[in-house]
């Protein structure tokens, strides 16, 4: 959600803004994930991206090294439907038993408040 890592990883990204994703929860195995969870929602910062920054952030997000798997799904953005891109982070990788980098945390919390969200909702499941 960091707007500042985000537009060092993808120059051609535009904010589109934040919402909640309804059916989703937060989980800090040691980087920032997403599962699906019946009744949870977690703050997303949703952004619109060139095909080339998808390629920077594939390589960032360890997609090819089976480390997060695309899936898409349906919100809504400032009143419109979108359909959106999300990494999840494969079992493999969640049980790695790899540690989280110093300042990971305060990195998620700017980027909460980046996108409106007070930091309140920053509740991350193990």
């Amino acid at each position: 959600m960091n707007r500042d890592q985000m537009f060092y990883r993808c120059p051609g990204a535009k904010a589109l803004g934040g919402t909640y994703l309804e059916g989703w929860q937060l989980t800090l195995p040691f980087f920032a994930n997403i599962e699906a969870a019946e009744g949870e929602k977690t703050p997303a910062a949703i952004w619109e991206i060139t095909d080339k920054d998808e390629k920077e952030l594939d390589k960032y997000e360890g997609y090819k090294n089976n480390c997060y798997y695309k899936t898409n799904i349906e919100t809504i953005v400032n009143g419109k439907h979108l359909s959106v891109m999300l990494y999840v982070m494969t079992k493999e990788y969640k049980n790695s038993g790899k540690v989280g980098r110093s300042g990971y945390v305060e990195g998620i919390l700017k980027g909460y408040r980046d996108f409106g969200f007070d930091g309140g909702e920053f509740r991350p499941k193990k």
